[in-house]
This record gives C-alpha cells, sequence and structure tokens, in this order.
C-alpha cells in the first residue's frame, strides 16, 4: 500500500470520489469529519476503480455551520516522497530560525506589548484555529491588531469584501486598530508564530495557514497545499500578498507544494525581507 499522504477535501464524498479521479489516485481512505470513529461504510461516488471507503464520524465543525469536510488518506500518486535528508535539514532550520528570530526580535516586545495594551483593552496575544499539514487544527497566535468585536463586524462589513474566493480583505479594515495597521505593515504580527515553529505546527517557509471555513471552499487541486506544513513566509508573501487574487495565492501554494527543496526555499527566504520592507500587499 505504501505510505498515507492526508489531504482535506471539502464537501460531500462525492468529492472527496472526484478528487481521486481528478488526482490519478489509484485508491484513497475517506475519513467523515476530523475526529471520531465509526464503522467503516463505502463511499458513494468512488467509481472509475479506485478503492474507496469512509469512515462515519461525527461533524466536528458543528459550531461552524455544519462544516462537512473529508480527509483524504492518499495510498499512491497523490505527494511526491520527500527525502528523509531535507525534512531533516528543513525541521533544523525550522528550530534555529525560530530561536533565533526571537532573540532578535525580543527586545521589541515590550514596546509591541504596550503599544497594544495602551490603544485598546484586551489580550496582547490574539489565539485563532488555523487549518495544518494534513489538516491538523492547531491554534495559530498573533499579536492582535484588531478590535475585540472583530469577528462580529466582520458580518457587517461582507459587502466590502475586496477579495476573490474564500478570503475575506478590506484594505481600509475598519476594524484594525492604529497600533495593529502598522504591526500589519511591517509583518511584526505574525511575530508569536514562531512558538508555532518551535512546535512543529508551523514552517519558516510554507503556505500561510487559513482558517477551517476558508479552507472549506478550496477546489481538490487547492486543497494539496495541505500537504506540508504551514510557513511564516511563502511565495504569496514576496509576490504581492493582498494585491493577488484568490486563485493566484493557491496556485503559488500549489507551485511551493511541487517544488519544495532545500534551494527553492533559501530562494524564498532571500526575497522576504526586501519583499516585508517594501509592504507590497500589506495590510
Amino acid at each position: 500500500m505504501g505510505d498515507l499522504g492526508e489531504v482535506l477535501v471539502p464537501g460531500p464524498a462525492a468529492s472527496a470520489a472526484r478528487c481521486a479521479d481528478q488526482g490519478g489516485i489509484p485508491g484513497a481512505h475517506l475519513r467523515r469529519g476530523w475526529r471520531g470513529g465509526g464503522s467503516l461504510a463505502p463511499a458513494s461516488g468512488c467509481g472509475s476503480g479506485r478503492r474507496c471507503s469512509a469512515v462515519k464520524g461525527v461533524d466536528y465543525y458543528q459550531d461552524r455551520g455544519g462544516f462537512d469536510a473529508f480527509i483524504a488518506q492518499v495510498v499512491e500518486g497523490y505527494d511526491h516522497p520527500e527525502n528523509p535528508g531535507y525534512r531533516l535539514i528543513k525541521r533544523t532550520v525550522d528550530i534555529c530560525g525560530a530561536l533565533a528570530g526571537l532573540l532578535l526580535l525580543l527586545p521589541l516586545l515590550p514596546f509591541i506589548v504596550t503599544m497594544i495594551k495602551l490603544e485598546s483593552s484586551g489580550p496582547v496575544i490574539f489565539a485563532q484555529q488555523r487549518v495544518g499539514r494534513r489538516g491538523r487544527l492547531f491554534r495559530c497566535y498573533k499579536f492582535r491588531s484588531m478590535s475585540l468585536d472583530a469577528e462580529r463586524r466582520k458580518l457587517e462589513l461582507e459587502h466590502l469584501n475586496e477579495a476573490s474566493g474564500a478570503a475575506f480583505k478590506i484594505k481600509d479594515d475598519p476594524r484594525i486598530t492604529g497600533v495593529g495597521r502598522f504591526l500589519r505593515r511591517s509583518s511584526l504580527d505574525e511575530f508569536p508564530q514562531l512558538w508555532n515553529i518551535l512546535l512543529g505546527e508551523m514552517s519558516v517557509v510554507g503556505p500561510r495557514p487559513q482558517i477551517p471555513n476558508e479552507v472549506a471552499e478550496y477546489t481538490p487541486e487547492q486543497a494539496r497545499r495541505l500537504l506540508v506544513r504551514p510557513g511564516l513566509t511563502c511565495l504569496w508573501q514576496i509576490s504581492g500578498r493582498s494585491q493577488l487574487d484568490f486563485d493566484e495565492w493557491m496556485e503559488l501554494d500549489q507551485e511551493y507544494v511541487r517544488k519544495r527543496s532545500l534551494t527553492f526555499e533559501i530562494g524564498i527566504l532571500l526575497r522576504t525581507l526586501p519583499a516585508v520592507i517594501e509592504r507590497k500587499g500589506a495590510y
């Protein structure tokens, strides 16, 4: 059977079957929900000779409008195997890079904390559920850059959304605080994610982590970005960020998944600092 790889497949079982068909996957094991067990049952629509089965489980996202998702554990042909040496070096670079970043930015911590607290009440750190490698949820940390009622006000501002696809972006988002705007444009709001890197939930280089509601809108091809750990910087980060539409963003992430290597990631790192200084698409 070979090593299993996993990718989130949004929608009903038929979507997972289409993912197998379109991806040329000889076989897949489909699990409904992201937790829970249950008995095996045939997955509908797994035609074309694909070997598929589905595990009935509880809806994991009942509190998010009944988000119905599947993780396809791909048996063959979907994810190209990573060199063990590449994985070891990448993880070593992640740990060393995160520790170095924490040491370099630590002197700024009192200033950032003070500015956030002076402008608005509430926690300094904003923690949000994001989707990581192979569909695993984790708490992603950022310095809080928005007002405390940001989630509630999002519904009121949906008509102003300037982003395409599943993303939500407003250039002059009224929910962003003055200090938050500076933190976002300088990318300092991402500083706490160095802790996520040390925990192994993120990498220095990789697709930016997205929230479950956005992942629910993925096509099977876009879901391939979940084959790798999310990262602090990526092709999207150095290519214009919010100036790109959602499909362009997803295409860049898929390019990274296909081409990922140490030399490719070094190239992304070398282009990250100029992109941060230029602040192109940062808001």
